[in-house]
């Protein structure tokens, strides 16, 4: 059974339509809904790019303990777990922290390919021909994104057609691989990663001309800079909205041409394919734009999650429970019947919840950035925000207001006090399991050259 994997950073699940969605026209991923098991109460754990990434490619928890950093040589991924089961394993991506020095999330991949551009890559040093001032306002001036842009401009000058959009490569060689490996003679773990609709947002013009204004006369702010954002206009603030729709629909468009090539080629019978984004993006519904970590609200919490059985097997199936990021591992040992694999991740399994033998596998999801005290924790119903120290917290009724626009904190403050005993419930485990094996290794403090006591590494 091959497994195929696709992740596209950034992208809200509120723009797709089999999501409610109406702001762009998803059509390819509305039609692997359609054939799919749709989580509709998925979410990350620890935030943001690569955390999300550790967790799922580790299976256990990363929120407490580690942020923005590689793999480390105790880590024991999921592409180094089928290596061992007689997997070819394949990633191809163009978010290039994943390869940057160090980083090693090509661990364990028989094949990867790199490519190079995105954001602020340090990709070229050529000058650019563009007018850097279009691209910003003076209040950006002083902040990181103007790194950001003008390193952009300089890795995409000299593009020409469609082709050399980044969504379009990254799409562009995963169909390529699948038509130069169709006899492999194993099954193939096929790991694509697009970095958009991460900004800086660049769509090709036929999708802006789609969904931008025409009339606008203001600045291109595809990459704006992150917190409050009352120094956009109203029209510059929609315009941003628009180019972040603009390139969701591209990366649609191309994700679409790599399930077409799967279909094409008869796989769509004998693989399970997963589409998820990391976690979605904020566009200045709560007075803030980008990825900040007070932003612990839906638009940047909720992400899709589908998962297509072999076959199309259950399609149309929707399920209501708390899932993470972090269970993709197991559930995938779970699906191949590896299941022993499991016995120290953190994650959950969710084949019960997809076989409906189970109703949930968490009762909460916990959510933030390692590098703030804020922090999430939501259940079916109630969101609450531990802030920052000093600040108010929050608590929103999902139910009533999806928006996120009443703190009840003061009016419930029985329901609040029993959300913050669960956080910090949450928040109190163990977070790496030892395996077995390292009862021959000596633990400082514990032993001298013995084996340490069994009930140690049993806690």
């Amino acid at each position: 059974m091959n497994i195929i994997m696709i992740m596209a950073d950034s992208f809200r699940k509120d723009h797709i339509g089999a999501y409610g969605g109406t702001k762009i026209q998803t059509p390819n991923l509305d039609r692997l809904a359609a054939e799919s098991v749709i989580f509709d109460q998925a979410y990350p754990e620890g935030l943001p790019t690569l955390p999300v990434r550790t967790a799922m490619f580790t299976g256990n928890y990363t929120l407490t303990n580690r942020f923005w950093q590689g793999l480390t040589p105790q880590d024991y991924t999921l592409s180094e777990v089928l290596d061992e089961y007689d997997y070819t394993n394949i990633m191809i991506t163009d978010t290039y922290h994943m390869f940057k020095p160090n980083m090693n999330f090509h661990r364990g991949f028989h094949e990867w390919q790199w490519i190079r551009g995105q954001e602020s890559d340090a990709y070229k040093t050529r000058p650019h021909s563009q007018d850097l001032d279009r691209y910003l306002k003076p209040e950006m001036y002083g902040d990181q994104m103007v790194r950001i842009v003008d390193q952009y401009l300089r890795n995409v000058e000299g593009r020409k057609g469609e082709e050399d959009y980044f969504s379009a490569k990254v799409m562009g060689q995963a169909i390529e691989w699948l038509d130069e490996n169709q006899d492999l003679g194993n099954p193939f773990f096929l790991y694509v990663d697009s970095f958009d609709p991460h900004e800086p947002w660049d769509a090709p013009p036929r999708f802006v001309e789609k969904y931008t204004d025409p009339n606008y006369q203001g600045n291109w702010i595809f990459s704006p800079k992150g917190g409050e954002n009352n120094w956009l206009t109203p029209e510059e603030l929609e315009h941003t909205r628009n180019l972040y729709a603009a390139e969701a629909a591209f990366v649609d468009e191309q994700i679409g041409k790599l399930l077409d090539k799967i279909r094409e080629l008869g796989l769509m019978e004998n693989s399970l394919i997963i589409f998820l984004a990391d976690h979605g993006h904020p566009l200045g519904e709560h007075g803030k734009m980008l990825k900040m970590v007070d932003q612990l609200y839906s638009p940047l919490l909720c992400i899709p999650l589908m998962f297509r059985m072999p076959g199309a097997e259950m399609a149309g199936k929707r399920i209501d429970a708390l899932v993470q990021t972090v269970d993709l591992f197991p559930t995938i040992m779970d699906f191949l019947g590896f299941e022993r694999e499991n016995e120290f991740l953190q994650g959950k399994s969710l084949l019960p919840l997809i076989k409906g033998t189970s109703d949930k596998v968490r009762e909460y999801a916990t959510m933030g950035f390692f590098s703030s005290e804020e922090r999430c924790l939501r259940d079916q119903k109630w969101s609450y925000i531990r802030t920052l120290s000093g600040s108010t917290n929050e608590l929103y009724d999902l139910v009533t207001d999806p928006e996120e626009t009443k703190n009840l904190c003061d009016e419930l403050p029985e329901k609040a006090a029993e959300m913050e005993e669960a956080l910090a419930r949450t928040l109190k485990v163990r977070w790496q399991k030892e395996h077995g094996l390292q009862n021959r290794f000596d633990v400082p403090g514990k032993c001298d050259k013995r084996f340490p006591p069994l009930r140690y590494w049993k806690k």
